[in-house]
């Protein structure tokens, strides 16, 4: 009787978490989009300041969130752990435990007045492709096993150290990283005692991954950017991940009277470092101009995914009636082509000093960052591909026009730091505007579903 009853009530259950499409197939509405949409704004509630969104590495709030996600994991049918990092593991193992393990994540911490969609949307996406395989009854089927990860740490407020959590798990982080410290002098291993985890230096180096027992790692995120808004599509696959070089330029000058140093006579930092900032937009604005490769068919490739960014500034003694001694600004710049970003460096680093020398003020440029571009595997990308499409004509009963476009990503994600580890490949998700890092971010309802309609496709192509 009690057996009867059950299979009763997941019969209804099934009624009101999914509805069939033209072709007959479940959507799951309920499930990937209506749920999945609830998910997103309750975890962005999930914050330690009350006017706007913040969530950093071990905070309070990350804390509270890891234990919403690690629900919604035990709801998924999902075996779930924190490891010595602080991320949030949940796996099931399907028909062959010791096959390798398909990974699937993104980061739950967020910038400084973030967006609900930024990391999030990649771990509960994961999440409701996996209960909606829970729910049908085949998550038990798939042929190796599926982990979904939530990283602690991707974007590097707190200690200023980009993919803490990636990066240990792929074997990258030096475990010098535990000694790194925050403004207010704790260390990342202080942070980790402070949430209960005591994380020694045998327990870090334990955090990697063994290469031979990973399939794959896949992550689904919002685009930042406005490519796929301007072509009327909800998904892309991702071709590849920009390279970054981020640098810190000082300029020295003389420091003197705003009223009495004539024209002539100065040593401006300030005007120097204006011309240095102009010189770099036209650098990158046009590096034909002043590149000469071996490899000009690639320069137009080259020209369109090279992107230079001054973000901060800041002078002294900075006031108004003082010709400044000193100014310094930051470079941010990225391309898919490393040797191309080396060139630019190369071709930046000549052009300030013949600036610098014409102004009589001294300069110097520190290399601070540098990731080397990565690709995408190809095989992976085309299941992706076809999981996306899978998805858009179910969405739209077989009437979707067009392909899923390609494209690069000129942001950093996880999958950088999953690279070293075994192959990878991303899904970005139409964001409204291309607005990222904000709390203006926004995705649409329905595209939280067609992005949970490919990944449950692609995952349906791993069941027996």
């Amino acid at each position: 009787m009690l057996i009867v009853f059950k299979y009763c009530f997941l019969l209804l259950f099934a009624d009101i978490t999914h509805e069939p499409a033209k072709n007959g197939e479940l959507l799951f509405p309920q499930v990937l989009r209506d749920e999945a949409v609830a998910r997103l704004y309750e975890l962005g509630r999930v914050s330690d300041v009350e006017d706007y969104l913040e969530r950093t590495f071990l905070s309070p709030a990350s804390i509270r969130a890891g234990k919403l996600i690690r629900r919604w994991m035990d709801e998924a049918g999902m075996r779930t752990w924190v490891d010595f990092m602080g991320n949030i593991h949940g796996r099931v193992d399907g028909m062959n435990p010791s096959a390798e393990a398909l990974l699937i994540g993104s980061h739950l911490d967020t910038v400084i007045d973030a967006g609900i969609f930024d990391g999030a949307l990649g771990i509960i996406t994961a999440l409701s492709a996996i209960k909606a395989l829970h729910l049908n009854g085949t998550l038990r089927q798939l042929c190796r096993p599926v982990e979904v990860i939530a990283f602690s740490d991707e974007e590097g407020v707190r200690f200023q150290s980009t993919f803490l959590g990636s990066a240990a798990m792929a074997g990258i982080l030096p475990v010098s990283a535990l000694k790194i410290s925050d403004k207010s002098g704790i260390t990342v291993q202080d942070a980790l005692r402070m949430s209960s985890t005591e994380t020694t230096e045998e327990d870090f180096l334990q955090l990697k991954y063994a290469p031979e027992s990973v399939w794959a790692y896949v992550e689904i995120h919002i685009e930042q950017g406005p490519v796929l808004e301007l072509t009327g599509v909800p998904l892309g696959v991702v071709k590849g991940i920009a390279g970054q070089t981020r640098l810190k330029v000082t300029v020295r000058g003389s420091q003197g009277h705003a009223g009495t140093v004539p024209m002539s006579m100065r040593q401006d930092p300030m005007a120097a470092a204006a011309e240095l900032i102009l010189m770099l937009e036209s650098l990158c604005k046009k590096p034909q101009d002043f590149l000469s490769f071996d490899w000009q068919s690639d320069m137009e490739s080259f020209g369109s995914s090279l992107v230079c960014t001054v973000g901060e500034i800041s002078t002294w003694p900075s006031a108004s009636n003082v010709i400044p001694g000193q100014v310094t600004f930051t470079i941010d710049l990225r391309a898919m082509d490393d040797r191309g970003r080396e060139a630019v460096l190369y071709e930046l680093s000549n052009q300030m000093y013949k600036i610098c020398d014409r102004r009589s003020v001294a300069c110097s440029m520190d290399r601070k960052h540098d990731a080397n571009a990565v690709s995408c595997d190809k095989g992976l990308s085309m299941q992706l591909k076809s999981a996306a499409e899978k998805a858009l004509k179910k969405m739209t009963g077989g009437e979707s026009e067009g392909g899923v476009p390609v494209l690069m990503s000129g942001a950093g994600h996880d999958a950088m730091a999953m690279s070293h580890l075994t192959k990878v490949g991303m899904l970005f998700v139409r964001c409204r505007g291309g607005i990222s890092h904000s709390p203006a971010e926004h995705v649409l309802d329905d595209d939280v579903w067609v992005a949970g309609l490919a990944l449950l496709s692609f995952l349906e192509g791993h069941i027996q």
